[in-house]
């Protein structure tokens, strides 16, 4: 079978493995990884904006908060704004520990995509974006 969704169905259950495999030896999971970057990205923000923009859903997002901020890599601190919310700061150690495992990614994201010409990825970047950006309008 060679259709495009079941190319893209195997080769995304290939990518979460490696992924999946990168993160636990770098003792994180790829939840830890999307807080801390969108915290690099976007700065500090509440519990609820981390939700939106990484997609993780507002139970996990605090299970997953609880585990950063007891590894003293992000600090949780009440909203002058809004007392009934927290906001999420990234601190240095957290920085660091994003940077370790952005490096990982970075080698993961090379095993993946180990036949493919940096032309290649690119296209592929930019068609499975198309995908993706079609998608979430649809």
């Amino acid at each position: 079978m060679q259709t495009p969704s079941w190319l893209l169905t195997q080769s995304a259950a290939h990518a979460h493995r490696i992924i999946t495999e990168t993160f636990v030896a770098g003792g994180a999971r790829g939840y830890h990884f999307r807080l801390l970057a969108t915290l690099v990205e976007f700065g500090p923000a509440s519990q609820a904006a981390l939700g939106r923009h990484t997609g993780i859903d507002r139970s996990d997002v605090v299970a997953a908060l609880n585990e950063l901020a007891a590894d003293g890599y992000v600090e949780r601190s009440p909203d002058p704004a809004d007392g009934r919310r927290n906001i999420i700061t990234l601190t240095a150690s957290g920085r660091r520990h994003h940077k370790r495992l952005a490096a990982l990614v970075s080698r993961a994201q090379d095993e993946i995509f180990a036949p493919l010409s940096p032309a290649d990825r690119a296209r592929l970047t930019t068609l499975l974006g198309r995908l993706v950006a079609y998608h979430q309008t649809s």
